[in-house]
């Protein structure tokens, strides 16, 4: 087998759960503008719609909605950041940050966001981009930003701040460059449930285990992966 990069390029989609789906849709399309392209039953997951929001034809704001979520208590500090400098769980989202193509873009989403009665800070200049910030329902904290270029990794990473995140000199470099990987070609067997992990939790008692022995063939055909819509063709 050759030896691949395999590295992330890009976003898919970011699932986050809400009390309140509609709010939220109505929110993400009125106030920036972003179409729903999927509003269906949560593929494997009892009493739970999925909604997607759509950034580009690869890439999505998602939320994942069933009565029982609501009735999780909100936390700030704790569940939610609720703002974008404030402290949340180890884990959770302190904020998300969409993008915009550039300055005058950014300030016309400023102005529709003003104009539908949304408070806006900024824009304020990072260096390495420039970002407007905002809240969204449910104690979401939302971020626009452009860049005009790629970050430059000499510098932007500080010197200090690696030190005192307790990253070596050996470490850095094999951060800034990730040793690329063989690809085996899909053929490499799941590892020792009772190995390190991480693991996926809050599962019913011996799902996880079930589901992750399961043959990957099997999964793969797992759910009914047909849109709820029947969409006729001009051909049809």
């Amino acid at each position: 087998m050759e030896t691949a990069v395999n590295k992330v390029d890009g976003l898919h989609h970011l699932a986050i759960c809400t009390g309140n789906m509609k709010a939220q849709i109505e929110f993400f399309t009125d106030k920036l503008g972003m179409e729903l392209v999927a509003l269906y039953w949560m593929h494997g997951v009892a009493n739970t719609c999925h909604g997607f929001l759509r950034l580009n034809d690869e890439a999505s704001i998602a939320f994942v909605s069933n009565p029982d979520i609501g009735e999780i208590p909100v936390e700030l500090g704790k569940t939610h950041a609720g703002n974008p400098a404030a402290n949340s769980a180890p884990g959770t989202m302190q904020h998300v940050a969409l993008r915009v193509k550039n300055h005058d873009e950014i300030l016309a989403m400023r102005d529709r966001l003003r104009a539908k009665g949304v408070p806006v800070m900024g824009p304020i200049d990072h260096g390495f981009c420039a970002s407007i910030y905002f809240a969204g329902p449910e104690n979401l904290s939302l971020e626009l930003s452009y860049s005009t270029e790629p970050i430059d990794q000499e510098a932007w990473i500080d010197p200090e701040v690696v030190e005192l995140t307790g990253i070596s000199a050996e470490e850095l470099a094999r951060y800034k460059r990730p040793a690329p990987h063989k690809d085996e070609g899909g053929e490499v067997a799941q590892p020792d449930l009772d190995g390190p992990g991480p693991h996926m939790t809050n599962y019913p008692e011996g799902a996880y285990q079930a589901v992750m022995k399961a043959p990957d063939e099997a999964l793969w055909n797992s759910v009914d992966n047909q849109p709820p819509v029947e969409v006729k063709t001009a051909a049809g």
